[in-house]
């Protein structure tokens, strides 16, 4: 019996990505892989904002933490034994580390006026980075003293197994130095500016941390007792570096094997002694793909023909339903266009009874206008040709059409069954866009236009197509309908609407049904946003330039349109004070039965960090959780809200569960989410 086999995105155990400075010794597998297709756009800052001097901007009216925010491991010396004197370490047991991870976890974090623009990263030689934040603030490079953490890191660094909760490996803090000099890494950037220094924040709270150190089953205690040792001097040295009182800071051994604390605490643990995920701690690698397969999951585009994501088995996420497909056609780089032997093969296979059997078609814009032959719109069409026979075999039956003697359709008998096809890719929704578009025109005989705007409004499916699917298919669009099994003859009136001229292949993102997330681009297309439901449009940062008669002429009321103004993508401007009024707006235009666009200029920060809040709001999701449905849902780019965006998200987080008389507990802690973010954006830095 054929079998489908699938190319599918590996999920291995693995460890985060530490700063590019710095060296992990992990083995290649524990790097994360890619999601095709994704990218990473161009976000430059935006130019420091008109303020006063004197008048830092507004933040999270919030609790606010004391000085000296509470610690159970703070001071050491009344609830932990002495494991040495010079330096300082002691020794801290399981349960005692689990409670003081989840007091931490509960206490509120420090109002982000107070510690940025600190964790961007300010080295004192960085002359671009200092003189954006320094024209705003005196002694913007003083350690917040609000800020307290706890760190674990592993001897040896190998944290591909034997992982406890948000670990990281020695190279990840200390500094290789001479014996005696022991100091943390300086991790700030030496030169260029970012406000998305995501990579270096599991460093920067490390030196405002308390610092457990641990080993796997087969590290010494004394080598394990040796790293304790120049960690804990590393503090002495910071300390005296920055002012700050001797043992403020302290580092601890955990007391107990990694085996028995997997026994007693499994929920201190990441990844096993076997290396494998434990399902314990939140994994933002594996959540993103989770959403991506949850969004993309297989339905029907037409009639026996479905549309969805490859099988994933490292994804608890049934991506293909209960459906039993009898053929699976999936997109790739490397395939050709299946000749009428390929066909033959498959149709034989069928009449054998075997199940899901598999060949392959060329991924979306592989056929590049205008230097397409003649010869691949033939396969195109005749591929077209083929699945709609398979799917609808009753209909070839009643047709009186005549087929040439050289058609590469397949001649069904008249008790042949309807197939059920399944075209798939391993995103779900951008290699098999041509495919799908194609086979949505000459199936349901509608104009390009048409097929872009009805699979994602009507069969609610996400997609991505290249410019040049655009040009391909309105191109060959007379061609498409002409042979349709719903062609009647009749002469053909095609008018392209003037909006799919300004069309680049990409529609705004769906992330909820009645919220879209989208670029300028598409929120100056008013014309595809009326076609896609979208009846609201909220600007963060970046104003419309819609021509003057378009507005009236689309019959667009003002009150339907809102603008966030004097907020910059520049790692300053918070936005945590317009969630209030930008939720209320999205919420009216879902009580009217419409749908919103949130866009900035690029839509991955400003309006990201929007509906990221929304979805929070909405589905009662930890910020972790939400950022990964809404990443997985913005299809090809990646979504980078900067580090202060990102901080504003987590106390959100804190106020969503005050609302909901939910105690306060973070998922995760700030430098774990941001070292995560940094692993998930590391394959596509340039």
């Amino acid at each position: 019996m054929a079998t489908a086999v699938a190319r599918v995105l590996h999920i291995s155990s693995r460890s985060s990505s530490p700063p590019p400075q710095l060296n992990l010794n992990t083995s290649a597998r524990s790097a994360p892989s890619a999601i095709p297709n994704k990218h990473i756009p161009l976000c430059p800052p935006s130019p420091v904002p008109v303020q006063p001097l004197d008048t830092p901007p507004s933040s999270p009216p919030t609790k606010d933490p004391a000085t000296h925010p509470s610690s159970l491991l703070h001071p050491p010396t009344l609830r932990y034994d002495l494991f040495s004197s010079d330096p300082p370490l002691y020794t801290i047991t399981a349960d005692k580390l689990l409670a003081a991870l989840e007091h931490m976890l509960s206490q509120p974090l420090p109002d982000p006026d107070k510690v940025f623009p600190w964790l961007h990263g300010l080295h004192a030689d960085n002359q671009v980075q200092l003189n954006f934040f320094v024209a705003r603030r005196r002694s913007v490079r003083r350690v917040p003293r609000c800020l307290r953490s706890i760190t674990i890191v592993k001897a040896r660094g190998d944290l591909s197994t034997s992982r406890l909760r948000g670990a990281i490996a020695p190279d990840e803090l200390l500094a290789s130095s001479p014996v005696g000099r022991d100091a943390f890494l300086e991790c700030d950037p030496r030169d260029g500016f970012s406000v998305r220094n995501f990579q270096i924040q599991a460093c920067k709270l490390a030196m405002v941390s308390d610092i457990i150190v641990y080993g796997d089953d087969d590290t010494p205690t004394s080598e394990t007792a040796a790293l304790a040792r120049r960690i804990s001097r590393a503090q002495r040295l910071f300390e005296a570096t920055n002012s700050l009182p001797q043992g403020l800071y302290n580092t601890f051994i955990l007391a107990d094997s990694f085996s028995d604390v997997h026994k007693q605490h499994p929920q201190l643990v990441a990844v096993d002694e076997l290396g494998q995920l434990t399902g314990n701690i939140s994994d933002l690698c594996y959540w993103e793909r989770y959403e991506m397969c949850t969004m993309s999951k297989a339905s029907e585009i037409s009639r026996n023909v479905f549309l969805g994501p490859s099988q994933d088995p490292t994804i608890k996420c049934d991506a293909w339903g209960e459906h039993d497909f009898d053929v699976l056609i999936e997109a790739s780089d490397c395939a050709q266009i299946p000749d009428a032997l390929v066909m033959q093969y498959v149709e034989k296979r069928l009449q054998k009874g075997d199940k899901r059997v598999q060949f392959e078609f060329p991924s979306s814009g592989n056929i590049l206008p205008p230097s397409w032959s003649h010869a691949e719109v033939d396969g195109l069409l005749a591929t077209c040709r083929w699945i709609y026979n398979l799917a609808n075999p009753q209909d070839v039956r009643r047709s009186k059409r005549r087929r040439d003697e050289d058609d590469e359709a397949i001649e069904l008998n008249d008790m042949a069954p309807a197939r059920k096809l399944l075209l798939h890719c391993s995103d779900g929704y951008t290699e098999t866009s041509l495919l799908a578009l194609a086979y949505y025109m000459y199936a349901e005989r509608v104009q390009a236009h048409e097929a872009w705007v009805q699979l994602h409004r009507d069969k609610r499916r996400n997609f991505f197509a290249y410019p040049t699917d655009v040009s391909l298919l309105s191109q060959i669009e007379p061609r498409i309908l002409q042979e349709s099994p719903k062609w009647k003859g009749n002469v053909l009136e095609l008018r392209q609407p003037k909006w799919m001229a300004n069309l680049d292949g990409s529609l705004p993102s769906r992330i909820l049904p009645y919220l879209y997330l989208g670029n300028l681009l598409h929120a100056n297309n008013p014309e595809v946003l009326r076609q896609l439901g979208i009846t609201q449009i909220l600007s963060v940062g970046e104003s419309l330039t819609w021509p003057e008669d378009v507005q009236e002429k689309l019959q667009w009321p003002s009150e339907k349109l809102m603008m966030v103004d004097g907020v910059q993508d520049n790692g300053v401007d918070p936005l945590w004070n317009e969630f209030g009024r930008c939720l209320k707006f999205i919420e009216a235009g879902k009580a009217d039965g419409g749908a919103t666009l949130v866009h900035c200029r690029v839509g991955v920060s400003r309006s990201a960090t929007i509906c990221i809040a929304e979805v929070m709001n909405e589905l009662g999701l930890s910020f972790p959780r939400a950022y990964c449905f809404v990443r997985a849902r913005r299809l090809n780019v990646i979504i980078q809200p900067h580090l202060r965006f990102t901080y504003e998200l987590l106390k959100w987080e804190e106020y969503q569960r005050l609302r909901r008389k939910l105690p306060l507990r973070r998922e995760l802690e700030w430098a774990t989410i941001a070292r995560e973010i940094a692993l998930m954006n590391k394959p596509y830095s340039r």
